[in-house]
């Protein structure tokens, strides 16, 4: 992985919820929200976390774009040194988060994350805030709104609808099943809405989540719980 910007110092998750707050808001000036991707993307991620008591144990699955074939996976596990706060989440799992993206050996083109991009109330979800750390694009894909509200969408798979705050047009809401609740995707870093929708529904195969995500969301839970194949990062 790229070096993690200067924007991010050493052990920026080391400090106190005000200065985290504060920290979001300077951070989110850095967010792009422009596609920047060079040609056709190849490969994607699912970035999830799981715990276990005071541990985070984080989970990246890279999976070939459009086949979804798993081509690279990583666990890492490591302290969760803040406080469960809401709307403060990556300040308590980017750590280890980061470090999965670090032990890959296939680097990704796209990353999706279990959490918002900008559809946060200071516009810096955990997508964006792993985005502007790698300054790789990155895709939040939520279960459920921090903020902002939206009409249900039809109950067919690909139906959308957008999610608004305050007169800002800040996510959509996905229908990725018939029937099922929709997920809330929202831009990163470095992509722009049309395309987080598209490639969110191209990774679905018959699930709430998409496959990267729900991959990932396996491994993180396996792995928190000891039942990693051979004890290693393997699905």
């Amino acid at each position: 992985m790229d070096s993690v910007t200067d924007r991010l110092p050493p052990q920026w998750w080391r400090v106190h919820v005000e200065e985290a707050y504060e920290l979001q808001r300077q951070w989110a000036r850095y967010v792009r929200c422009q596609l920047e991707l060079d040609g056709d993307p190849t490969s994607v991620a699912g970035l999830d976390a799981a715990y276990r008591g005071a541990q985070v144990w984080a989970a990246a699955v890279v999976l070939h774009f459009p086949t979804l074939q798993v081509l690279d996976t990583a666990v890492v596990v490591r302290p969760a040194e803040f406080p469960y706060v809401p709307g403060l989440l990556s300040f308590r799992e980017a750590p280890a988060m980061l470090e999965a993206l670090c032990a890959l050996r296939v680097r990704p083109d796209i990353v999706l994350c279990d959490g918002q991009g900008i559809a946060h109330p200071r516009r810096l979800g955990i997508a964006s805030h792993i985005g502007i750390a790698t300054d790789w694009p990155t895709i939040g894909c939520a279960k459920s709104l921090l903020c902002g509200s939206a009409e249900e969408p039809a109950h067919v798979f690909g139906a959308t609808a957008p999610v608004w705050d305050g007169g800002e047009l800040i996510a959509m809401a996905v229908r990725t099943r018939p029937n099922v609740k929709p997920v809330y995707v929202s831009i990163g870093h470095r992509v722009d809405l049309p395309f987080a929708v598209s490639v969110v529904l191209r990774c679905c195969r018959g699930y709430r989540l998409p496959e990267p995500l729900r991959l990932a969301d396996s491994l993180s839970r396996r792995a928190a719980q000891g039942h990693l194949v051979g004890g290693s990062g393997r699905l």
